[in-house]
């Protein structure tokens, strides 16, 4: 008798462990409606490219069932996109893509957001800035152009860029104080319009990131000559007169003593949970390992540092208060 109820018991047993057997994991987490992808710029900058080409990407790979939507929120110098997300704790299916906006927009006009109101993802990689020139002028370096800008009455020379009090004028004061010159600062919408500006002479100089000016470099319209970063570019194919991105020189070494780089990240809203942070942070690693990843980066010469988790977050953090003692100097903040 005790040896049945033995074999009864192991039986029974045996049967629980092939049921729980074939009840399946419980799958993580996933979109189960279209994402709205935000955008806190205009169309044509770096950060609209950026979210478009993932657009792209995500549907062409298939790395989401989902559909990703774009859309441009760039009222109030991102802050209509930003305000939104925050405005949207708690919902796994909206991102957005940031740039240095992030600290530059709250702290420039005081409306009611900090970068910590929304969840960090990861960081997507670093933009360059360059300093531009249109091909037809005679300046051939940085050290030309700055000299041609001292002798000239204070702000007779025009430096176009995207938006006020964001990183394209931090940048211009930057210069300004680092070289003992005076521009005069023109802003407009986005990225791609700076570039045409430049082109049409409408200004004399900008400051706008590699990927937005590309294009006019390779027609031979604009001339680069120098980068906002400690060391040159690590890109060495040719892009127009057989020079490459790695063939212009520092700003520091040519006498602008300055550096900037700036985000290309992305950040979810509040209250959402770590399966849902995870399922965009291997969305993205999966997106930067596609050749058309690899492309954008390369024509658009990105430092390509990847970052989640708490070294992202600690990253920018640091970078919040970096711009807030930049825009101090700048009389940039808000009741300055």
């Amino acid at each position: 008798m005790e040896v049945s109820k033995r074999h009864l018991a192991l039986g029974a047993f045996a049967a629980l462990c092939t049921t729980a057997l074939a009840i399946p994991a419980k799958a993580a987490w996933e979109p189960t409606r279209p994402v709205e992808f935000i955008v806190p710029a205009g169309t044509g900058g770096g950060a609209d490219q950026m979210a478009r080409t993932i657009q792209g990407i995500v549907s062409k790979h298939n790395l989401m069932k989902q559909p990703m939507v774009v859309i441009n929120k760039a009222g109030g110098a991102g802050g209509e996109g930003f305000l939104d997300v925050k405005a949207s704790g708690g919902n796994p299916h909206k991102i957005i893509i940031t740039l240095s906006n992030l600290f530059t927009t709250p702290l420039a006009t005081g409306i009611p957001f900090n970068w910590k109101d929304l969840t960090p993802v990861a960081m997507l990689a670093l933009d360059e800035f360059v300093l531009w020139t249109n091909a037809e002028k005679p300046y051939k370096t940085t050290k030309e152009y700055i000299e041609a800008v001292k002798k000239a009455p204070p702000g007779q020379f025009k430096m176009g860029g995207t938006g006020s009090k964001q990183e394209d004028q931090i940048i211009t004061v930057a210069i300004e104080k680092a070289t003992g010159t005076k521009f005069t600062y023109i802003p407009f919408k986005g990225g791609g319009e700076v570039a045409v500006q430049l082109v049409g002479n409408h200004v004399d100089s900008t400051v706008n990131n590699p990927i937005e000016a590309v294009a006019q470099w390779r027609g031979g319209k604009v001339r680069p000559l120098c980068v906002f970063d400690g060391k040159p570019m690590d890109y060495k194919d040719p892009i127009a007169d057989g020079k490459s991105w790695a063939d212009i020189p520092t700003c520091k070494s040519e006498g602008i003593d300055m550096e900037y780089l700036m985000l290309r990240g992305i950040f979810m809203p509040a209250r959402v949970t770590k399966d849902q942070v995870n399922f965009y942070v291997d969305l993205f690693k999966k997106v930067r390992e596609t050749p058309e990843w690899q492309e954008l980066m390369k024509n658009g010469a990105f430092n390509t540092t990847f970052m989640t988790g708490d070294d992202y977050a600690k990253w920018v953090a640091k970078e919040e208060e970096r711009h807030r003692e930049l825009m101090k100097e700048a009389g940039f903040l808000a009741g300055q």
